[in-house]
């Protein structure tokens, strides 16, 4: 089958342009912003201009025997002023809690972490991202999973902090605190750059150069948020979706409810990959999916690390744009 050479296409998750926000008040939310540090292009919160030492931070636990809640964050779709945020980016890594004794997951089950991985992590409780790098979540998924940690796996490994889950003061005081922390700390830790921006055009232009640089979006931290677990309104991702095209090769049958109608595509990339779409494909396409040779849209989130697309979700025939 002759290849075909289709553009891949990047797309906000939502036209940033179109979301009102004043710029008044984003001139005014600045001007009482704490004069940041400037570090390689990345403003990071000064603890002193922020009023804040190690000693205001609680050191409260999880109680014993139980983990620590998670705050989630919510899909931006404008509904805070940026300028009221911190930006920073938004990892493709593991979530992990530390609760001033253990190392766990989002789901409350331990990290097994060697001791020398562990050996830096303050008192106080952190709530961040394992991370080994951009594109790079298969090979930290594979370390992370594994019942007995080997300490050479785990010296890439960085813990990037985001937030301190305790309640009663506002994410810039935390924040301001954590730098502190933890820039005596030092490896593994990491606290994750944040900066502010003044507008959502700044916002749109911070989203196409980290995604450009193989991020895989950013997150907005409303500067006067308490720690509240569960899904936030204060809390917030952007993250871009990805599209492109794909030749129909064949269908695979489908079974249950879809018995007797396609259960996927098998489609194949402009770069000879093939693989199976099932997501998206609604009970019409099921019934008369595309035809062998059809070019279609499919939405994918990122590549795998064998350069296939994760997530794939049927959009339309190419030719219904």
């Amino acid at each position: 089958m002759s290849k075909h050479s289709f553009p891949i296409r990047r797309r906000a998750l939502l036209a940033l342009s179109a979301i009102p926000f004043s710029g008044t008040t984003a001139a005014r939310v600045l001007a009482r912003a704490p004069a940041p540090r400037a570090e390689d292009g990345v403003t990071r919160p000064d603890p002193d201009a922020a009023g804040t030492s190690i000693a205001s931070l609680p050191r409260a636990a999880a109680p014993s025997g139980s983990a620590l809640a998670p705050q989630l964050a919510s899909v931006y779709a404008g509904q805070v002023d940026p300028a009221l945020c911190f930006v920073s980016e938004k990892y493709d890594g593991v979530r992990a809690l530390w609760d001033g004794a253990v190392l766990r997951h989002r789901s409350g089950r331990r990290v097994s972490a060697p001791a020398s991985f562990l050996a830096a992590m303050p008192a106080l409780p952190l709530d961040g991202e394992l991370w080994l790098g951009r594109g790079r979540f298969d090979p930290l998924s594979a370390i992370v999973r594994r019942d007995v940690p080997r300490d050479s796996e785990w010296r890439d490994v960085r813990y990037m902090v985001f937030d301190t889950p305790v309640g009663g003061t506002s994410f810039e005081t935390r924040l301001g605190g954590l730098g502190a922390i933890l820039a005596r700390a030092g490896a593994p830790l990491v606290l994750a750059p944040q900066w502010r921006v003044a507008d959502r055009a700044e916002l749109q232009r911070a989203l196409e150069r980290v995604v450009a640089g193989g991020g895989e979006g950013l997150v907005l931290h409303l500067a006067t948020a308490r720690y509240v677990p569960g899904r936030s309104d204060s809390l917030f991702k952007l993250k871009p979706h990805l599209d492109a095209e794909a030749v129909v090769v064949g269908h695979r049958g489908g079974s249950g409810k879809y018995s007797g109608l396609a259960g996927s595509l098998e489609v194949e990339s402009p770069q000879g990959r093939c693989f199976f779409i099932g997501s998206g494909l609604d009970e019409a396409a099921r019934r008369a999916p595309p035809a062998i040779g059809t070019t279609v849209t499919y939405r994918y989130r990122d590549l795998t690390s064998s350069g296939l697309p994760r997530f794939a979700t049927y959009l339309r025939r190419h030719d219904e744009r």
